[in-house]
């Protein structure tokens, strides 16, 4: 079972994702949220394996919480969602750690799919945001210069070619949390494979 805390200003919006999830088996809502206080405070004391937050919201928005979870919790599975598709919020939400960015015109299977993924390390992205951000491309030093402390340790051993399990024991990290920080590694560089992405961070230097 994956349990999942939804995060939305919106009654509606967030009722509605809810709703949604809870019609599978395999997925749990174990609490709602109407904006980013009360999003981190839930986070901290439900401890689910998966936040789906909105990005745009009063007081702290969800840039800013998605940073704060990333912080508190290197394993957690953030999948923001927004309204908007726009190349700064999407760069913004995947450099403060976001796992996945969906647009809210998603279908529910496309929906449940996401917060399996992102449970499982995995990065989900709609289209349209993989459109956005192949369509402006910038260097490799300019992303690698964008990698969380912890993702450059991660990435500097990926282009070392090791393995997520050597990348764990180095680290003295869990394999799931290496394989969210590759995740993350791969959708920043836009790389397909970690052989891609080795080459570029190798050419960043």
């Amino acid at each position: 079972m994956i349990t999942v805390l939804v995060v939305d200003d919106h009654d509606l919006l967030r009722e509605g994702v809810s709703s949604c999830l809870s019609a599978f088996d395999d997925l749990e809502v174990v609490g709602e949220s109407a904006s980013g206080e009360e999003g981190l405070e839930a986070a901290s004391r439900l401890r689910p394996d998966v936040v789906v937050i909105d990005l745009i919201m009063p007081g702290i928005g969800g840039v800013e919480a998605i940073r704060r979870l990333r912080d508190a919790d290197e394993s957690i599975g953030l999948l923001a969602l927004s309204t908007f598709a726009h190349g700064d919020l999407i760069r913004e939400a995947i450099d403060a750690g976001a796992s996945g960015y969906l647009v809210k015109s998603v279908d529910t299977e496309g929906l449940a799919q996401a917060v399996r993924d992102v449970a499982a390390g995995r990065g989900s992205f709609s289209s349209d945001v993989t459109r956005v951000l192949a369509a402006a491309p910038r260097s490799a030093a300019d992303v690698t210069a964008r990698f969380t402390e912890r993702e450059a340790e991660v990435a500097e051993l990926v282009a070392r070619g090791r393995s997520n399990a050597d990348i764990a024991e180095s680290l003295n990290l869990s394999v799931f949390t290496v394989k969210n920080h590759v995740s993350s590694i791969l959708m920043k560089l836009q790389a397909q494979s970690r052989t891609e992405a080795a080459a570029i961070i190798l050419r960043s230097r």
